[in-house]
């Protein structure tokens, strides 16, 4: 048996991508151009939206996206706090302070119940994270939105490729950010996209991530006469490079297999944990299916060892397993930040840890973490939730 350490994710990259971003260096444009405007094109076709705009980060993305509704200072804008910091970060960008909501213990994401739980009359905007891949229920969400009349943003970060009621994350959303970090399916390295089927914000979109400029260095360079741009508002550096969006490009080409290896790998996961006790694995939620971009487990309260001593029993046999979902409210950044009790967050973030998954995982690797994970299971001390008392 291997003594290689198993990691929790490797990005898919080989020779494909290598090529497409030399012929990119090659071409002599590098930076946003028509590699940029042809990886939107097929970012949007796949997601089912009618608009994409590729950016530097889901962060900017983010950003971008309360930018285009107006939201600022005095403004509330309800989010999990079960999410990577940047989610809560982004409100902040523009002046509005985050309220954050707790979550489903099931899918880890909001629900029309728990930002109901916290709506104010300053509330101006939902912010739903499709947490770890998980696709949130936007239909719900969706028609909670519309009676309150409040702008529902979606934060897909990890969602490319999982669907909700048979389409993708992304069909049909106001306006949705999402992530090309390595740690996603589909990398650009760094990278993100705005989607939206709304014609006038795209075309802002565009101008506030290029300094605010009313015509792009591609529209420049088509054009056989002098242009002259103007900024029309203060803008953001917020571009992808040519290069990103090749490798983009070519990524997207491997999406479906990727899914479908994900799902194999989560389903065989699945199988070889269903008698292990004291863990609950992360499922497809009824309304949905998830392209598994992490695996999570919850440890009940009878799993003999704490979440922090099963990563480090997992580390000494080799398995570079992770904490589960952060809890921003809990981080430094956040300490003096007023809120309702998040229960469910706090045990999610507390008791759960991700599971390595790659696309080019192999059996034996699989069959490794499951062995580690079943050795601690029969660890011989006092259930946890015993030993507190």
């Amino acid at each position: 048996m291997s003594t290689d350490r198993i990691p929790v994710m490797i990005p898919w990259l080989g020779e494909e991508e290598a090529r497409a971003a030399s012929d990119a260096v090659l071409s002599g444009w590098v930076a946003q151009g028509p590699r940029v405007a042809e990886f939107e094109r097929a970012f949007a076709e796949r997601v089912g939206a009618e608009h994409a705009v590729a950016v530097s980060s889901c962060t900017t993305a983010l950003h971008l996206s309360l930018v285009a509704l107006g939201l600022g200072p005095g403004d509330e804008v309800v989010v999990p706090s079960l999410s990577f910091i940047a989610t809560a970060n982004a409100v902040r960008y523009v002046g509005a302070e985050p309220v954050f909501a707790d979550v489903d213990l099931a899918t880890g994401n909001l629900t029309p119940a728990t930002v109901e739980a916290v709506r104010t009359p300053r509330t101006k905007a939902v912010l739903a994270v499709h947490q770890g891949g998980v696709p949130a229920d936007v239909h719900s969400l969706r028609a909670a939105c519309a009676e309150w009349d409040l702008p529902l943003v979606e934060d897909a970060a990890c969602a490319i490729g999982s669907t909700v009621g048979g389409k993708p994350v992304g069909h049909g959303a106001l306006i949705a950010a999402w992530s090309f970090h390595p740690r996603k399916l589909v990398t650009t390295g760094e990278g993100g996209m705005v989607t939206t089927d709304d014609a006038e914000w795209a075309a802002r979109l565009r101008r506030l991530r290029e300094h605010g400029m009313n015509a792009s260095a591609a529209d420049r360079h088509a054009s056989d006469k002098p242009v002259l741009e103007s900024y029309l508002e203060v803008g953001f550096n917020y571009r992808m490079t040519d290069v990103q969006a090749a490798i983009g490009l070519v990524q997207l080409g491997k999406l479906d297999a990727m899914i479908a290896r994900r799902r194999e790998l989560a389903a065989r996961y699945d199988a070889l944990l269903r008698d292990v006790p004291g863990l609950t694995p992360v499922r497809d939620p009824a309304h949905g299916q998830s392209n598994f971009q992490s695996y999570w487990v919850l440890l009940d309260g009878d799993f003999p060892l704490g979440r922090d001593d099963l990563l480090a029993a997992l580390a000494a046999a080799g398995v570079s397993a992770r904490r589960g979902i952060m809890a921003s409210h809990l981080e430094p950044a956040y300490a003096d930040h007023p809120g309702a009790p998040l229960p469910v967050t706090e045990r999610i973030t507390r008791d759960s840890l991700i599971l390595p998954l790659f696309h080019t995982m192999t059996e034996d690797q699989q069959d490794r973490v499951v062995a580690a994970l079943r050795e601690q299971a029969q660890h011989d001390q006092a259930p946890r939730e015993q030993a507190r008392g």
